[in-house]
C-alpha cells in the first residue's frame, strides 16, 4: 500500500513518520524549508521521539518527502494532515488548506481514497466529493497532542473514521490494522462533526471549572477539592477536564468552539452556550496579569520573571502561546520581563520584543515576582529556596500549582494559584 500524507507540519509528519513502519509512505509539502529539515531527520518543530522514528523510516526507505505532486498519481490514500491555520479570532484559514488540496486532487486515479485528518469544517468530504465523483473522501479526525503525539497516534484508544462508500471502507480498514485500536465507523459529516463536539466539550469542561474557580478565591473554597468531588462521581470520572489553573491555549480546542459558533450562524439557530465558551476562557486568560498587578503597586520599576514560554510542554512552538500573550500585556504595562524556556534559545521574527535569559536562575535574578506559565516537568526540581532568594521579592503566580509543594517550604512567600484564596 501506497500513502500520501500531504502536510508535514506537526500532524503530518507524526503521520507519515508512525505510518512509515507499516507503509510506503511519501511526504508531500510545498515547503522546502520543512521538507529539507525532514529529509535530514529533523520534524519541523519539536515532538520527543519523532526525529529517531523520523530517520528511521528514511533509512528503511520506508518514507521520502517531496514537492512534487506526481508523488501522488499512485498513491492508494492521500491523507490530508494539514494543521489548519487560525487567526488571532480562532478562525480557521480553510482557503490556505482547499488552496493546497486543489494542487493534488487532479492527479489522483479514479478509485483514490482522500481521507481527511486536517481540521475542516462539516460538509468538507460532502463538498470535495461533488467535486470529484471520482475519488472516494472519508474523514479521521486527529486526536494529537502537542508533547505527546506518538503515543496518541499509535496507542489510541478508538479511531474515529467517516467514510460514504464501502470501496473506502474496506480500505481504510487494512491501512489502519495494525494500529490495534477501535475503529468506529460513521458517516464523513458525523465524523467531520465529532472532532469539532468533542474539542468545544473540553473546552467547556476548562472554562467550567476555570468559572468555578474563580468564585472559589472570592469565597473561601479550593476549586482543587472541588474538581476532586466532581470527578469522583461516576457520571463525570476521574479523567474529566476539570484542572483549575490557566486558559485553553494554542488555537486548537478555541477553533472548533468558533467554527461551532458560526455554523449555528449560518444555519440562523441562536446559541447560547457554545459562543460562551469562548467567551468565557478569553476573561480568563487575563488571570495572571490581574494578579500581577495588586502584588506590584509598589515597585517603580516591576521586573517579572515568565517561566514556560511553549503552547505546552515537550513542544517548542510559540503558536497562540498564552505566556507570549502575557509577556506582551506586562511589557505594555511598563514592566521588564525576564523570560525562560527549556527549549526556546533564540525568537523568531514575530516574537523579537521577548527578552530571553539564558536560564531559569537568570530569569529570576532581582525579580519582584515570577510566573509559571509552561509546566515543563523539571521545574518542579529546581531548587526554588535558593532561586526565590535571589528574587527582589517573593511572588511566585502559578496558575496549575505545579512548583506548590516545592515552594511549601520558603518561609514569606506569596503564592497566587487558581481557584484558592
Amino acid at each position: 500500500m501506497h500513502l500520501v500524507v500531504l502536510g508535514l507540519w506537526h500532524l503530518g509528519s507524526v503521520t507519515a513518520a508512525c505510518m512509515a513502519r507499516y507503509y510506503r509512505v511519501s511526504g508531500l509539502d510545498f515547503d522546502e524549508l520543512v521538507l529539507a529539515k525532514l529529509r535530514g531527520g529533523h520534524a519541523p518543530l519539536h515532538e520527543p521521539g519523532l526525529d529517531n522514528l523520523l530517520a528511521a523510516g528514511i533509512a528503511s526507505d520506508h518514507l521520502s518527502f517531496s514537492a512534487e505532486i506526481s508523488v501522488a498519481a499512485t498513491a492508494d490514500v492521500l491523507w490530508v494532515c494539514y494543521d489548519t491555520p487560525v487567526d488571532v479570532d480562532d478562525r480557521s484559514d480553510l482557503d490556505w488548506v482547499h488552496t493546497r488540496l486543489a494542487r493534488v486532487l487532479p492527479c489522483l486515479r479514479s478509485g483514490t481514497v482522500v481521507l481527511i485528518s486536517a481540521q475542516l469544517p462539516v460538509g468538507t468530504c460532502a463538498q470535495l466529493a461533488k467535486q470529484h465523483p471520482a475519488l472516494h473522501f472519508a474523514c479521521s479526525p486527529e486526536n494529537l497532542r502537542l508533547g505527546k503525539a506518538l503515543e496518541a497516534f499509535e496507542k489510541p484508544a478508538r479511531i474515529i473514521v467517516g467514510v460514504s462508500s464501502a470501496a473506502a471502507r474496506t480500505l481504510l480498514e487494512k491501512m489502519l490494522a495494525p494500529l490495534g485500536a477501535p475503529l468506529v465507523w460513521m458517516r464523513t459529516e458525523s465524523a467531520e462533526m465529532v472532532k469539532h463536539a468533542l474539542n468545544s466539550f473540553l473546552a467547556l469542561s476548562v472554562a467550567y471549572i476555570n468559572e468555578i474557580a474563580t468564585l472559589s478565591e472570592m469565597i473561601g473554597a479550593d476549586a482543587q477539592e472541588v474538581a476532586a468531588g466532581l470527578k469522583s462521581d461516576p457520571r463525570i470520572g476521574a479523567r474529566a477536564y476539570l484542572g483549575p489553573g490557566g486558559p485553553f491555549a494554542g488555537g486548537t480546542l478555541a477553533r472548533d468552539v468558533v467554527t461551532l459558533s458560526q455554523l449555528g450562524i449560518t444555519q440562523h439557530l441562536p446559541l447560547a452556550l457554545i459562543p460562551a465558551i469562548k467567551e468565557s476562557n478569553d476573561r480568563h486568560r487575563g488571570w495572571a496579569f490581574r494578579k500581577i498587578q495588586p502584588a506590584l503597586t509598589e515597585i517603580k520599576q516591576p521586573i517579572v520573571a515568565v517561566l514556560g514560554l511553549a503552547y505546552t510542554p515537550n513542544t517548542s512552538t510559540l503558536r497562540r502561546s498564552a505566556a507570549v500573550e502575557l509577556c506582551r500585556q506586562l511589557l505594555a504595562a511598563g514592566m521588564k520581563v525576564q523570560a525562560y524556556d527549556p527549549l526556546i534559545r533564540t525568537t523568531d521574527a514575530e516574537h523579537h520584543d521577548l527578552s530571553l535569559a539564558p536560564s531559569a536562575a537568570d530569569a529570576m535574578q532581582g525579580a519582584h515576582a515570577v510566573v509559571i506559565c509552561t509546566e515543563w516537568p523539571e521545574f518542579r526540581d529546581y531548587p526554588w529556596p535558593t532561586l526565590i532568594a535571589s528574587m527582589a521579592q517573593p511572588v511566585v503566580i502559578d496558575a496549575n500549582r505545579l512548583v506548590e509543594k516545592s515552594v511549601a517550604s520558603v518561609a514569606g512567600l506569596v503564592y497566587l494559584t487558581v481557584g484558592r484564596p
